[in-house]
C-alpha cells in the first residue's frame, strides 16, 4: 500500500508539472467504499463521546473559513483521549479517513474532508501541567490559546509566544497541526519552535512520545525493532538521503511554512521527531497531548506608530526597525485603514495613527513602562536623524495600545465584504520572505495585482516578511477561476523569485499544495511523500491536502455550479445586493463567536460550547439549506430550525461579528417560512 501512495504522489505531481489535470476528488468514491452505516454504528456502541452522522452535523462540518467545501462521513466529539484512540482504530477497521479539528478557522481548506471529522475542541481542553521552573505546559490539543496564557500570565508571569489573530478561539492543537505564528511568533517564533515533545497516535494505532532524539537514543529505538523501531529506522534513512537538498532548498526565512519540516530531522536540528510533525495539518498523525515551551511574559509594552508615504517605503525600513529588536512588527496599508473607514470600522481609533499612507506599528516590551519606553524612544530617536524621517506616534498605556492592536486584527473584517466593491476572498493571502526582501516583493506584487485587475489590502506581520491580503477573486464562473489559478501560478513564482515561502501562516491545505513542486521542487516533494508513508502508508490521515493534493480549483465552496435558487424573502438585505443567498456568504469562517469571555457575541455559544449554537454554525447551515444537500426540506429543515432556537435575536454579531453577520434578521427571516401555513406555538 505504501509502495503504491509513493507511486500514485509521483504520478500525480508528473501530472502537475505538464500541465495536466489530476482526477477528480474521490468525494462520492470514498462515501461509497465505506460502510458509513456500519462505522456510525460502531462508533456508537464504543464511544462516550458525541457521534453524529446526521445530515445537520456534516453540513456544519462541511467547510472552515476557506474557500473550500467537502462533507463528512460524520462527526465524533471525543470526550477522552481514550475516545480518540477508539475511534482511530474504529476507522482503521472500516477503512476510514479521519480528520483532527479544532477551532475551524483554517484558512487553506486543511480542517474539511471527505473523512471522519474528530472535533477535539469540546472535551479535549485541559491543561494538563504547568512548571514555571522548567517553563513548560503541557496541554490536551483543544485548549484554546488565550486560556493558557491567562493561566500563566496570572500565576507565572510566563506565556506561549505564538498567538494568532484568532487567539481567543484557535486552539493548541490546530496550532501545532498549521505551524501557527501570529505578532509576537517575532520574539517566540513559530510552532515548531515552540513545541518541545508530542504523544500521538498513528492510524495503524501506533502510541508514543516524540521529541528531540540523540543519535544514542535513535540508534537504541532502531535496535529494539517493532513499528517504531522501523519508524524511526525510515525517518533516519529519508533524512540521510534528502539532507543535502533540505539544507540547499529550504528558504532561510522567519516564516517557512509550507511543505514539512523535515530540517528538523537534521542532525544539527537534533532529530527532533516532534517539531518535525508540527505543521504537518492532520495529515500524518493525531495529536494527543502537547509539552509546549513557555517565555516570560513582558510586564510593560510601548507602542510605537510610524507613518510613512507609502506601504512600499514602510517595508523598506524593516531592516533598521529590526536592530531594535522588538518584539511585534506589523504593517498596514492606506487601503486597509480606507476600507475600515468605508465599513465604520474603529472610526475614532484610526485617528490614533500619525499622518501617512503606510504605517509600521512597533511594539517594545520590558520589565518596567520606563524600560519599554526607553527602547521605543531609542527606535525613534534615531528615526528622526533621518533627511525623510516617517511621523511618529508613542503610546504606552494598555487601553489605548488595545485599540491599536484592534485596527490591526480588524484586517480580515475590514477587507471583506467592502460597499461597493466585489467581494474578496483569501486564496493568496500570506506568502512570505525575507524582511529585507519585503519591500522589493511588495512592489512587484502590486504590479502583479494590476496585471490582473485585483484589488487588495496590504498588511501583515511585516517583521518576519509576512504578508496577509483578500483578493476580489472570481470564484462563480469558469473564466474567473481559470484566472484566478493562473494569477496564483504566477504569484508563487514570484514568491520562490524572492527566496520566499508560499505560506508563511496560515499552511498549505488545499489553497497551496499543488504549488510546492515551484517551491521545493519535485524530488523534495517525493520526500514529503516518502515522509507521510512512514507515519500513515494507508493514507487515510486528512488525505490529499498536503501530499498527492486536491487541485487548488476543486472542491470549492462555490464554483461554477454555485447557484442558489431564488427565494422571495420578507427582508430586503440591502447591505447584500438583496439577495438572503449572499447574505448567507457573509460568514467567512474566521469564528470570532467561538470566543468563550469578552464581548457581547455569542450568547450562545458561550454556554454550550457547540459549533451550532454559534453565529459561524448557523451562518454556515443557512448556507448548506440553500444547496439542498445534505440538508433537504429548504425552509422546512429541523437542523436549521434546531441550531436557531436558542439564538437569542440580541443582535450582538450585527456590531460584534467582523462582517456583521445578522443572525437575528436570518432567524426571523427563516421562521416565517417554516411556519408559513403552520400554527406558530406561543413563544415564537
Amino acid at each position: 500500500m505504501r509502495t503504491f501512495n509513493l507511486l500514485q504522489t509521483w504520478v500525480d505531481q508528473r501530472r502537475l508539472k505538464r500541465g495536466r489535470r489530476l482526477p477528480q476528488a474521490p468525494d462520492r468514491r470514498e462515501r461509497e467504499t465505506v460502510d458509513v452505516a456500519g462505522l456510525e454504528k460502531a462508533l456508537r456502541m464504543r464511544l462516550e463521546g458525541e457521534v453524529e452522522f446526521d445530515a445537520g452535523s456534516r453540513a456544519l462540518y462541511a467547510t472552515d473559513a476557506s474557500n473550500y467545501r467537502q462533507v463528512p462521513l460524520g462527526v465524533v466529539r471525543p470526550r477522552s483521549v481514550e475516545d480518540v484512540v477508539e475511534t482511530i482504530r474504529i476507522c482503521r477497521q472500516f477503512g476510514a479517513p479521519v480528520l483532527s479539528r479544532g477551532g475551524g478557522t483554517s484558512l487553506a481548506g486543511q480542517t474539511c474532508n471527505v473523512a471522519v471529522v474528530m472535533d477535539l475542541s469540546r472535551y479535549l481542553n485541559r491543561i494538563l501541567h504547568v512548571d514555571p521552573e522548567q517553563r513548560r505546559a503541557r496541554v490536551q490539543p483543544g485548549v484554546v490559546l488565550d486560556n493558557l496564557r491567562r493561566s500563566t500570565i496570572e500565576r507565572y508571569q510566563l506565556t506561549f509566544g505564538p498567538d494568532p489573530s484568532t487567539h481567543d478561539r484557535c486552539t493548541l492543537g490546530g496550532m501545532i497541526g498549521n505551524n501557527a505564528c501570529g505578532t509576537h511568533a517575532q520574539m517566540a517564533g513559530r510552532m515548531e519552535q515552540n513545541v518541545e515533545e508530542l504523544e500521538i497516535l498513528t492510524y495503524d494505532g501506533l502510541r508514543l512520545r516524540v521529541g528531540p532524539t540523540p543519535e544514542e537514543e535513535l540508534e537504541r529505538i532502531i535496535r529494539e525493532g517493532g513499528r517504531r523501531g522501523q519508524l524511526y529506522a525510515g525517518l533516519r534513512a529519508l533524512r540521510d538521503r534528502y539532507a543535502p537538498l533540505i539544507r540547499e532548498r529550504y528558504p532561510k526565512i522567519p516564516r517557512r511554512i509550507s511543505g514539512y519540516s523535515l530540517d528538523e530531522l537534521l542532525p544539527e536540528k537534533g532529530f527532533n521527531v516532534a517539531r518535525a510533525l508540527v505543521g504537518t495539518e492532520g495529515t500524518c498523525v493525531t495529536v494527543l497531548e502537547a509539552l509546549l515551551r513557555l517565555i516570560p511574559e513582558p510586564r510593560a509594552r510601548s507602542l510605537v506608530v510610524l507613518g510613512y508615504p507609502d506601504v512600499f517605503q514602510a517595508a523598506d525600513h524593516l531592516p533598521e526597525v529590526l536592530e531594535h529588536e522588538p518584539i511585534g512588527l506589523e504593517g498596514l496599508d492606506d487601503v486597509l485603514v480606507n476600507d475600515m473607514r468605508r465599513k465604520g470600522l474603529h472610526p475614532k481609533d484610526l485617528e490614533l495613527l500619525p499622518e501617512g499612507q503606510g504605517w509600521l506599528v512597533v511594539e517594545f516590551g520590558g520589565d518596567s513602562r520606563e524600560e519599554a519606553d526607553d527602547k521605543a524612544r531609542g527606535l525613534m530617536e534615531r528615526l528622526r536623524g533621518h533627511a525623510h524621517a516617517p511621523t511618529m506616534r508613542l503610546y504606552d498605556k494598555p487601553q489605548v495600545e488595545k485599540l491599536i492592536w484592534e485596527v490591526r486584527e480588524s484586517g480580515l473584517g475590514a477587507t471583506a465584504f467592502i460597499p461597493g466593491e466585489p467581494d474578496a476572498w483569501e486564496g493568496w493571502e500570506d506568502s512570505a520572505v525575507a524582511p529585507d526582501q519585503m519591500g522589493a516583493y511588495l512592489r512587484e506584487f502590486k504590479q502583479l495585482l494590476g496585471q490582473y485587475g485585483y484589488r487588495t489590502a496590504l498588511y501583515g506581520h511585516f517583521g518576519q516578511g509576512c504578508l496577509h491580503c483578500r483578493i476580489n477573486f472570481d470564484f462563480t464562473t469558469r473564466e474567473g477561476i481559470q484566472k484566478y489559478r493562473r494569477f496564483v501560478e504566477e504569484a508563487a513564482d514570484l514568491v520562490v523569485k524572492h527566496h520566499g515561502s508560499l505560506s508563511g501562516e496560515h499552511g498549505d491545505g488545499q489553497s497551496r499544495a499543488e504549488l510546492l513542486p515551484k517551491m521545493f521542487g519535485e524530488e523534495l516533494v517525493r520526500a514529503f511523500g516518502e515522509f507521510k508513508a512512514l507515519w500513515d502508508p494507508a493514507n487515510k490521515m486528512n488525505p490529499h491536502k498536503k501530499v498527492s493534493p486536491y487541485r487548488l480549483d476543486e472542491n470549492l465552496r462555490l464554483g461554477t455550479q454555485y447557484s442558489p435558487p431564488p427565494r422571495e424573502t420578507h427582508f430586503q438585505y440591502p447591505e447584500d445586493r438583496g439577495s438572503f443567498a449572499r447574505a448567507t456568504l457573509r460568514c467567512v469562517g474566521v469564528g470570532k463567536c467561538r470566543r468563550e469571555q469578552g464581548g457581547i457575541m455569542c450568547p450562545s455559544y458561550m454556554v454550550t460550547r457547540e459549533e451550532k449554537h454559534s453565529t459561524r454554525g448557523r451562518a454556515h447551515l443557512l448556507f448548506e439549506m440553500l444547496q439542498g444537500e445534505p440538508l433537504e426540506k429548504g425552509w422546512r429543515s429541523e437542523h436549521v430550525k434546531e441550531a436557531l432556537d436558542l439564538c437569542l435575536g440580541c443582535k450582538g454579531c450585527k456590531s460584534d461579528c467582523p462582517v456583521n453577520v445578522d443572525m437575528a434578521t436570518y432567524k426571523a427571516e427563516f421562521l416565517s417560512h417554516y411556519y408559513a401555513g403552520r400554527a406558530r406555538p406561543r413563544h415564537a
